[in-house]
């Protein structure tokens, strides 16, 4: 039976789990989802911390991401599930500003530092000879730095924003998480001005980085075809491929959900695209660059070898 025991402040996360036997299902498969994404980040950064093979601006980039993925998906999951789980789907007021603070914060980060990630692959293939000088420690840390800062200004201007609109005594977030436009739809007054500025900010962190992005893979694929080495041409391919998977199952929902007017959006289509870049990303992201990377896999038998050897 689900109480909600709403108080004058407190918002309703409708959520995303139906009250049936496919809700309990899809339940425990996001639980499951969660538990890999989570040790399987935190391995991810553990095993780039402990071997010095992988102590390169790449793998900086990559622990970064999953550090970004860790926190990115404990901010929505174990919300979800303890709603599901008790019955009772409030939020309170705070705690719907700090849930929707952190995710802004997140998902810009992550959007700016894939971009980084492509930006270094691109001068590692197209200009090899340059790596050392364009991508080094410095420049990495300052695009690390850059995108953190730009996401949690963005963040924080949106959040300000979003929580000093009058919202409807009718409090019923039609999503499972506090995301910004689902609650314009409760809102009081009309907010087509602040409409218009989370419009620009799609525009900024997810339209031009993924421009970006495909001027970028023109260029590398271009210079991978020109290469004479077949096994140089492989390796490049295949990491190609995989950050493209990655920047293609984050950006194309996102900006599907964000660039549409709103007469064009459904709550229903909302949840099943938030799905993606906010639960399935994470896991994905994770999956593709352990067991499709040869170095990760290459220390991680190195270490397996190491405390085998110890044990004996």
């Amino acid at each position: 039976m689900e109480t909600y025991n709403q108080t004058s402040t407190d918002f309703i996360l409708l959520g995303l789990f139906p009250p049936s036997r496919f809700g309990m299902i899809l339940f425990i498969l996001i639980v499951l989802i969660f538990l890999i994404a989570l040790f399987g980040n935190f391995f991810m950064i553990l095993l780039i911390f402990l071997d010095t093979h992988l102590h390169t601006p790449m793998y900086f980039l990559l622990s970064q991401l999953s550090f970004i993925d860790l926190n990115y998906i404990s901010t929505i999951v174990p919300k979800m599930d303890c709603n599901f789980l008790l019955g009772n789907k409030s939020i309170s007021f705070i705690g719907c500003g700090m849930q929707s603070f952190f995710f802004m914060t997140l998902a810009g980060t992550e959007a700016l530092l894939l971009t980084s990630m492509v930006y270094d692959r691109y001068v590692a293939i197209c200009f090899p000879l340059h790596y050392s000088i364009r991508i080094s420690r410095r420049v990495c840390v300052l695009m690390i730095i850059g995108s953190w800062m730009t996401g949690s200004i963005n963040s924080c201007a949106h959040t300000i924003y979003a929580f000093q609109i009058p919202y409807c005594k009718s409090r019923a977030i039609n999503h499972f998480f506090c995301d910004v436009p689902a609650m314009l739809t409760l809102a009081y007054i009309d907010t087509w001005i602040y409409e218009y500025t989370v419009f620009v900010s799609a525009i900024f962190f997810l339209l031009l980085p993924f421009i970006g992005i495909a001027c970028s893979y023109g260029h590398v694929l271009f210079a991978v075809y020109h290469m004479q080495s077949a096994e140089g041409r492989k390796k490049a391919y295949s990491t190609c491929s995989t950050h493209l998977t990655v920047v293609t199952f984050y950006y194309m929902p996102f900006a599907y959900t964000y660039l549409r007017p709103r007469s064009l959006q459904t709550p229903t289509e909302d949840k099943i695209l938030a799905v993606f870049y906010t639960i399935l990303t994470p896991v994905l992201n994770t999956i593709i660059y352990s067991l499709r990377n040869k170095e990760v896999m290459g220390t991680l038998r190195r270490l397996t070898k190491r405390i085998c050897s110890v044990k004996m």
